[in-house]
Parts: structure tokens; C-alpha cells; sequence
């Protein structure tokens, strides 16, 4: 009898588990209205101001970031009415499917480089990234020499130190455009953009002096949140308010060139198209 009533309670007990752990995914899951709701370019005019940044290369690289929100939206819209009228086989189809990690990469990566925008540039070493950083590359000179040597390599894209959260590892990676290269798993932690929009019009071709400028803006708050690392208020130094938002000389030089150069590289090849006002339309699938 007794052991009779041991099972019952046992089973009694996993029942119970069980049903408290379909509540608590169906809770963990966003409500589906939301997730069909059209994304929304986030804020980022705080940055205006920002030394070695001006105004506008900023508003310019903000408005490109729109275009990317904007597009994700239309090319998800498309597909969605696709297939609900059955048109899945088609190439239209197939050419707006591979343009979506164009475009939607093209917002995140955005949103992770203006998110990690803003701050004074200094990471302490009393901290488990610092730590990390050393363990992983044998010092911090040398982790940021080796991001700086990817950053400076031919071509265009984004440098992203990732972490693989499996292992730990630390890695500094190269990406092709938006979605080539990327770490499958793994957390971006400092995200670069290396396109020309994000430093023509302000250094020309240096982009090693863009770079560095970077650096004196990374907020590594935002970093080491990225990293999982709770980050105490006033641990990491603030940037200065009132900072200069003059753009180094020779700006009027370049702009010219900027344009050129925006043109010939913010229009994708093969489905792809990253602009403000690319209309993500079927028929343009080849032409970006």
C-alpha cells in the first residue's frame, strides 16, 4: 500500500513540474502580436557630438541604418505574402529570401555598432573581460593589434570580436559585407563597421585613423554587459560632457569621394541592396 501511494505521489509530483514548465515557456515566449509588429529604428542622436565623429557622417550612417530597417520590414512583408498565396516555388521568392540576411544583418550590426558607441575608451584590467582578453591573446596590446590588423585588410564589412559562450574562446573576426563570416553561437562583443560610409567623409581613406577613433569613443560598459559582466555605476570611466563634434580637416576634400564611393558600395550585387529608399521589390532582386 505504501509503496502504491510513494508512486502516486511521484507521479502526482511530475505532473505538477511538468505543467509549471509549459507555463513558464508559454511566459518566456513574446507574444505573437509582437513579434509580427515591424522593427523601429532605435535613437542613437546621442552620439552627435561625439569626438571625431561629425555631425554629418553621423546623421548620413544614421539614415543609412534606417534604410535597413526600413527594407527588413518591406523584404519580411513580401515574403509573408508569398506564402500565403502559394508563390514559394518561384525565383522572386528565392532572390527576396536571400536578401533578408543581407538587410537584417545589415540593422543588427547597426544597432551593435551604434550600441557600443559613446564612451571613453578605457577598459580597466580589474575585470573577468580584461582577464579573458589576456588569456585568450596574451595581452591587451595584443588582442587590440590584432582587431586593428583585421580591420585594416582589403575589402569591406565589419570586425567582430566574438565570444564562443560554449568554451569561452575569444575571437577576432572578419565579415564580408553583412552575413558572410559570421560565428555561428557565438555573442558579438565589440562590433566595427568598416564599410567606407562609416569614415569617408570625415578621413578620407584612412581608415586606420578612423579606427582609432573608435577606440577613443568604445564604451566598454556596453562591452562587458555584452559579456555577461554586471558593471557597478562609476567603474568605467565616462566620457566628457561637451565634447567637439568637428570633424578632422580635409572633410569638404572627401566628399565628393564619399559619394562615389557610397554608390558603388551600398549597392549589393545578386539580390543585394542596403540603401535608404532600395525598394526590396522582386523585379530589383538582381540589380540591389
Amino acid at each position: 500500500m505504501k509503496k502504491k501511494l510513494s508512486v502516486v505521489l511521484v507521479l502526482v509530483a511530475i505532473s505538477a513540474l511538468v505543467v509549471t514548465c509549459r507555463e513558464s515557456q508559454k511566459g518566456d515566449r513574446l507574444p505573437s502580436s509582437r513579434a509580427l509588429q515591424p522593427y523601429q529604428a532605435k535613437d542613437f542622436s546621442y552620439l552627435l557630438g561625439m569626438e571625431g565623429f561629425s555631425e554629418a557622417l553621423l546623421k548620413t550612417h544614421f539614415a543609412l541604418y534606417q534604410g535597413y530597417v526600413t527594407n527588413t520590414n518591406k523584404l519580411l512583408e513580401k515574403l509573408r505574402s508569398y506564402a500565403k498565396s502559394g508563390r514559394t516555388d518561384t525565383p522572386e521568392y528565392a532572390e527576396l529570401k536571400r536578401r533578408l540576411g543581407f538587410e537584417f544583418n545589415g540593422m543588427k550590426l547597426h544597432e551593435y555598432y551604434f550600441g557600443n558607441l559613446g564612451g571613453a575608451g578605457v577598459l580597466p584590467e580589474d575585470n573577468a573581460l580584461y582577464e579573458a582578453i589576456k588569456e585568450n591573446f596574451g595581452s591587451f596590446e595584443n588582442w587590440k593589434e590584432d582587431f586593428l590588423s583585421t580591420g585594416k585588410m582589403r575589402g569591406i564589412g565589419w570586425v567582430i570580436l566574438y565570444q564562443d559562450p560554449s568554451t569561452g574562446r575569444l575571437v577576432n573576426t572578419w565579415i564580408n559585407e553583412h552575413e558572410t563570416g559570421h560565428l555561428t553561437g557565438c555573442v558579438p562583443l565589440v562590433v566595427l563597421d568598416v564599410f567606407e560610409h562609416a569614415y569617408l567623409l570625415d578621413y578620407g581613406l584612412d581608415r586606420a585613423a578612423y579606427m582609432d577613433a573608435f577606440f577613443k569613443n568604445l564604451d566598454w560598459k556596453v562591452v562587458l554587459e555584452r559579456f555577461g559582466v554586471e558593471v557597478p555605476e562609476g567603474a568605467i570611466p565616462e566620457k566628457p560632457q561637451g565634447v567637439s563634434a568637428e570633424a578632422p580637416s580635409g572633410q569638404e576634400e572627401h566628399q565628393a569621394v564619399s559619394a562615389a564611393e557610397e554608390g558603388r558600395h551600398e549597392k549589393a550585387p545578386a539580390g543585394k541592396g542596403a540603401g535608404e529608399g532600395h525598394e526590396p521589390e522582386a523585379a530589383q532582386a538582381h540589380h540591389g
